[in-house]
């Protein structure tokens, strides 16, 4: 029993030398248990950062692909649809696709979006890709972000034409009191030079009569989208035995389109078919100057758009017929006026012409505007012939010619 109590009290005198006195840990023991929290601290916060830069790297990823979406997303109300969404274009192409026979029939406006979705395919070449190999929450973020960027530069557009419109409608017709470029309210049908390019084609504007049916919303005098505004007419006045003469050639009108997609001083020179002198010039402008700065593109540079099309007519028609109207915010329907409609209207102009001579005449119509715009320096419009007789083609024919004759000689 004595070995025993000898041998617990040398026991108790050990712990008592490893904690020291009353059970409390030593110095050595203390610093020891502290440097090791220390250390698995230290860990955690490096696993934490690195998660949280793992983390910053994916948002920023998407951040920068949000930003890409909604730049590319600009053209499509310009020059895609004005007002059908993306998903209604894709659904369109998607129906089409499962048809399995050849007798299913197809409306007009069944085909405007198909061909919608052709137009899309063709202005963003990596969207039909993307939209297949994507998750479904992927392709449903870069949807909304294509519609905020669409959205946006409608938005902008409108309000850059807010004050342009106003300038040129006083340098063309020098009203008293001049349009307000910040006040929509003087416009309109109550303002007369504002009245004058929105007077239906049918209506003659300086007949006092039609004037007052047209404010008072008389019969016969109701403004609606089934009628031509004066200002798509060249010199803003119509033929009533050929209205198709003149029209989609207003001075107004061409300067909006040129201020929006080329730019708005480029919409100062309009007279003649254009040499492209402005376009030229932008171009130049577009490179890096001697200090390195590059001047921002143009909108027609940025979507690698060389040719005026129906659907960019279309909603430039639209933006002027807003901005020439009293609306203060923008809407689809304006009163009698159905801007949907209005656009479709001018789609199916130029999209469905009724026969041969008309699709003739609309060709020689989009040729005319993309003079206008883009001048005479593109070399898609050359024909096939005309390439074959240029000095080029003409030498490689004749070296071929001569390797022949030479290869069947004796």
């Amino acid at each position: 029993m004595e070995h025993m109590e000898h041998q617990e009290d040398e026991g108790s005198t050990a712990q008592l030398n490893s904690e020291g006195q009353q059970g409390e840990p030593s110095q050595e023991f203390t610093a020891a248990a502290a440097a090791s929290l220390q250390a698995r601290q230290r860990r955690r916060i490096a696993q934490l950062e690195e998660k949280l830069e793992v983390l910053e790297a994916g948002r920023a990823l998407k951040e920068r692909q949000s930003n890409q979406y909604m730049a590319q997303g600009r053209a499509i109300r310009r020059v895609v649809s004005l007002f059908d969404n993306v998903e209604d274009l894709v659904t369109e192409n998607d129906r089409r696709y499962e048809l399995t026979g050849g007798d299913e029939e197809v409306n007009v406006d069944q085909d405007r979006l198909q061909v919608g979705y052709v137009t899309l395919t063709n202005t963003l070449p990596w969207f039909h890709k993307k939209a297949v190999e994507m998750e479904y929450d992927e392709y449903v973020h870069m949807i909304k972000m294509l519609r905020q960027g669409a959205d946006g530069a409608r938005g902008d557009d409108t309000s850059k034409l807010k004050t342009l419109v106003s300038e040129w409608v006083n340098q063309e017709f020098k009203p008293e009191p001049p349009v307000d470029p910040d006040d929509k309210h003087s416009r309109g049908f109550i303002n007369d030079a504002c009245g004058r390019l929105l007077c239906p084609a049918e209506i003659d504007w300086n007949d006092p009569i039609a004037r007052a049916g047209i404010r008072d919303r008389t019969d016969g005098h109701i403004v609606t989208d089934l009628s031509f505004p004066a200002f798509l007419y060249d010199k803003y006045t119509t033929n009533p035995d050929d209205l198709e003469e003149g029209l989609f050639k207003g001075k107004i009108l061409l300067q909006a389109y040129k201020a929006v997609f080329t730019s708005p001083s480029s919409a100062k020179v309009i007279e003649g078919d254009g040499d492209g002198a402005d376009v030229i010039q932008n171009n130049r402008l577009a490179k890096k100057s001697a200090a390195g700065v590059k001047v921002k593109k143009h909108v027609a540079q940025i979507i690698k758009m060389r040719k005026v099309t129906p659907r960019s007519i279309a909603y430039i028609s639209c933006q002027v017929r807003f901005t020439l109207s009293s609306v203060t915010s923008w809407r689809s329907v304006d009163g009698d006026f159905d801007y949907v409609q209005f656009w479709r209207t001018i789609v199916d102009f130029f999209e469905r012409a009724p026969g041969r001579e008309a699709h003739r005449r609309v060709d020689r119509l989009l040729e005319w505007w993309t003079r206008k715009v883009f001048g005479r320096n593109y070399r898609d419009d050359i024909s096939t012939a005309a390439k074959e007789n240029m000095s080029v083609n003409a030498l490689a024919r004749q070296r071929a010619q001569r390797d022949d004759l030479t290869f069947d000689s004796p």
